[in-house]
């Protein structure tokens, strides 16, 4: 090949590039630049709704930093989810309309891809959509005593993955949220201390109905627990015989996780009264294998 036909073939290569550019830069620049434009903006506007969403969260919450956590956290992975999905479309948009490339073979792979990813992850799938739901739905909070997927204890951290319970034996479990189908929340709104008072079945039970009455308003006048008690305890009254003792029922409502404290001074002071006024506790119905003792042969 000699040195004018190269030169011709390169003044065509030439020509040809310059007219795409021409043809590019006049038709499809604009669109490109209306894509990235738009991109930008909605990124930008996703950016400012999260941080204003957060800011209110921390404002408005009563609870302190717990529930805005809760709050980031639920407003975070919808973010995150919201900029793979502007950046996703935006790509798709700039490959068709900025360099006439056809998408749908991309689009069909990108489905096998995410459907093979679900299959492989499903353990993972199940445990990031249930912790979603339950962050969204606010289900229960750090600090917040549950039971959950066979479990009872106190939540000390949730996130969208996972939840910390630690139980009164002071051991830490590790619940991944998709395992979570029931959950009984033991300290939202508010708790119930129930107590079974087993008396003696010969004690008047008039007597002994407004010694608990009595003893249920001492502790809601108290200061000490007055804070504690969201109502004055009540005793509906006789709440089951048995043998030669009777149970009667004391309830009383309090705020969440100050059951036990409430409970423990009712029992003190219940026992005090009781010496008292010489009330004889119930006494459970001995039961005897074979011949009761002292039995003649």
């Amino acid at each position: 090949m000699n040195t004018s036909a190269m030169e011709l073939k390169f003044s065509n290569i030439l020509h040809a590039w310059h007219d795409y550019l021409v043809t590019w830069t006049r038709d499809r620049a604009p669109k490109l630049l209306i894509i990235v434009v738009v991109a930008f903006i909605m990124l930008r506007l996703l950016g400012m709704i999260t941080r204003r969403v957060i800011a209110l969260s921390e404002k408005r919450s009563q609870g302190g930093t717990l529930q805005a956590q809760q709050v980031r956290t639920v407003v975070g992975v919808i973010h995150n989810f919201g900029v793979v999905l502007i950046l996703f479309v935006a790509g798709m948009s700039v490959l068709q309309d900025g360099f006439n490339i056809n998408i749908a073979p991309l689009l069909a792979s990108a489905g096998v891809a995410g459907l093979a990813i679900g299959f492989g992850a499903q353990t993972l799938v199940k445990d990031t959509i249930n912790g979603f739901f339950i962050l969204v739905e606010n289900q229960f909070q750090v600090g917040d005593v549950i039971r959950a997927a066979g479990v009872a204890g106190k939540v000390e951290q949730i996130t969208i993955r996972r939840t910390l319970l630690r139980d009164t034996d002071g051991a830490l479990h590790v619940i991944p949220n998709g395992s979570i189908q029931v959950v009984s929340n033991l300290t939202r709104d508010w708790s119930q201390v129930t107590l079974h008072v087993s008396v003696d079945y010969h004690e008047n039970s008039d007597r002994v109905i407004e010694l608990l009455k009595s003893i249920g308003k001492e502790v809601y006048e108290d200061p000490a627990f007055n804070a504690d008690l969201v109502a004055e305890p009540q005793v509906p009254g006789i709440d089951r015989v048995r043998g030669m003792e009777v149970e009667y029922l004391l309830l009383a409502k309090v705020h969440p996780g100050r059951q036990h404290d409430v409970g423990r001074e009712l029992r003190r002071r219940i026992k005090a009264a009781f010496e008292a006024n010489k009330i004889k506790a119930g006494m459970p119905v001995p039961v005897y294998a074979g011949e009761p003792p002292g039995t003649a042969n």
